[in-house]
C-alpha cells in the first residue's frame, strides 16, 4: 500500500487490525483522509508526510499505539543505539549459530550415510567374491570334474569337451577344455575370451571363469542343466511342446539382435546351431559358443575369413566367399527355425542338390503340411482335437511375420 501514491482516502477502521502502522504510508503525498481507528493496533505512528495533518481521530481506540502528544497517545519509548545494536548483534549471533548447527548436521549425516553405503558395497563385492572366484586353478576344475571323469562329460566336438564341475564352494559349472592338438585353437579360446567378458544378456552363456597355461586351456561357464536344442529335438526321451519351441527361438532372436546392434562393436555368431543353444533349468535358451565369432570393428560391415562354420546352416555367401556379415546369421537362424518345427536336420539324407530343408518346407507347407510339421506336435494336436492344419498354416504364418527382419528370404 506504500507504493499506492495516488491513494486519497483509506479507512481501515472496525477491523479488528493488528501491528503496527506502516512507515511506509509517510510516502502517500495525496492521502488526505486517513482512519484505522478501534483496531488493536500497536507501536508509533508515523509523524511525517501527510500525517502532519491528522488528528487524534484516526487513531482513537487502538490502546497500544504511541507517537506524539498531539496525537493524544501514550510516548513511545526511546530505545537507546548502544541497545539496538546490541539486539542486532544478538539477531546475528542466533541466526549465524543456526545455519552453522544446519551445516555440521547435514554435514554429520552425509559422512554417516556414506559410510554406510561402502560398508554395504564392500559387504556385496565380499559375497560376490565369496560366491564366483575370481580365478579357478587347473587342480581345481581337476578336482571339480573328478580328474575330467567320462561320467561327467557332457558332449565332446573336434574342438572341445564339455564337463559338468562341482566348485569347491558347492556351485555347479561347465567347463569347456579346449583341444590344444587342433590348428589355431588357441585362436579360438583367444576369441571366446575376449567377446564373453564383454557381452551381457539373459539369452547369452554366461562365463564364470577360465583357466589357461600352455598345456591347458578351458572355460568355466554358467551350468545348464536341461541341455542343449538338439538333444530335445532328436531324442526319444524329450519333446518339445510347440509354445516351449516358439519361445526358443524367440530366446535365440533376442540374443542376436543384441549381438548385431545392442553391443558396441556388432558380433557375428557365425555358427548357429540347435547344438549351440543351451537350455537353463526355466527352459530360457542361451546361445553359446564364440570360438569363430567374429567382430566388425571400425565401421566394417562385411569381413573376409576362413569358412569354419557346419554344413547346412552357413549362409551361401560365407560358405562360397567366405564373406561374413550379420546376414550369416540371419540365414542360419531361419534354417535353424524350420529344423526346430520340422525335426528335420539340412543335413538329412533326403536332402541333395536338387532339394533343400528350406525348398522342401516352401512346397510342402502350401499343399501337404502333415508331411513337414514334426510327427510329435501333430499327435498333440490331435489329442486335444485340434485342426492341426488350420492351426500350423497360422502359426508359420505368425512366425514369418514375427521374424520377418530375419526371414525376408523365405
Amino acid at each position: 500500500m506504500g507504493s499506492m501514491l495516488s491513494l486519497v482516502t483509506l479507512d481501515l477502521s472496525h477491523n479488528n487490525l493488528s501491528g503496527s502502522i506502516p512507515k511506509s504510508f509517510e510516502a502517500l503525498q495525496y492521502l488526505n483522509y486517513f482512519n484505522v481507528s478501534f483496531n488493536v493496533l500497536s507501536g508509533e505512528i508515523p509523524s511525517g508526510g501527510s500525517f502532519k495533518n491528522f488528528t487524534m481521530d484516526s487513531f482513537i481506540g487502538n490502546v497500544a499505539l504511541c507517537g506524539i502528544p498531539r496525537f493524544h497517545v501514550s510516548t513511545c519509548l526511546v530505545v537507546s543505539n548502544h541497545r539496538s545494536r546490541w539486539n542486532k548483534v544478538k539477531r546475528v549471533s542466533f541466526v549465524a549459530l543456526g545455519v552453522v548447527a544446519f551445516i555440521s548436521i547435514a554435514f554429520l549425516a552425509f559422512i554417516i550415510v556414506r559410510c554406510k553405503r561402502k560398508d554395504s558395497t564392500c559387504r556385496e563385492v565380499n559375497e560376490l567374491t565369496s560366491i564366483v572366484p575370481e580365478r579357478i586353478s587347473y587342480y581345481e576344475l581337476v578336482q571339480a570334474t573328478e580328474q575330467f571323469n567320462e561320467r561327467n562329460l557332457f558332449g565332446t566336438g573336434s574342438s572341445c569337451s564339455v564337463y559338468k564341475g562341482i566348485l569347491n564352494n558347492g556351485k555347479i559349472v561347465a567347463a569347456k577344455v579346449f583341444n590344444l592338438q587342433v590348428e589355431g585353437i588357441s585362436r579360438r579360446f583367444e576369441v571366446e575370451c575376449e567377446i564373453l567378458r564383454s557381452i551381457r544378456h539373459r539369452c547369452l552363456t554366461s562365463v564364470i571363469s577360465c583357466c589357461s597355461n600352455e598345456q591347458f586351456k578351458a572355460l568355466v561357464l554358467e551350468y545348464m542343466p536341461k541341455g542343449n536344442l538338439d538333444k530335445w529335438l532328436y531324442s526319444h526321451d524329450y519333446c518339445l511342446n510347440l509354445i516351449e519351441r516358439i519361445d526358443i527361438m524367440i530366446d535365440v532372436a533376442s540374443a542376436l539382435e543384441y549381438l548385431h546392434y545392442g553391443y558396441s562393436t556388432p558380433i557375428v555368431h557365425s555358427d548357429l546351431k540347435p547344438s549351440n543353444i543351451l537350455l537353463d533349468e526355466n527352459m530360457v535358451a542361451h546361445v553359446s559358443d564364440f570360438g569363430i565369432a567374429k567382430l566388425l570393428g571400425n565401421g566394417d560391415s562385411v569381413v573376409l575369413t576362413n569358412t569354419l562354420a557346419t554344413l547346412g546352416y552357413i549362409a551361401p555367401e560365407y560358405g562360397l566367399e567366405g564373406l561374413v556379415s550379420t546376414r550369416c546369421d540371419v540365414y542360419s537362424y531361419g534354417v535353424m527355425l524350420m529344423e526346430t518345427f520340422t525335426r528335420k536336420r539340412p543335413s538329412d539324407d533326403m536332402f541333395g542338390e536338387d532339394l533343400s530343408l528350406k525348398r522342401w518346407v516352401e512346397v510342402s507347407i502350401g499343399e501337404t503340411p502333415d508331411e513337414v510339421i514334426d510327427v510329435k506336435l501333430v499327435m498333440n494336436f490331435k489329442e486335444v482335437h485340434i485342426d492341426k492344419i488350420v492351426q500350423w498354416k497360422y502359426i508359420l504364418t505368425r512366425l514369418c511375420d514375427v521374424y520377418h527382419p530375419y526371414l525376408n528370404w523365405l
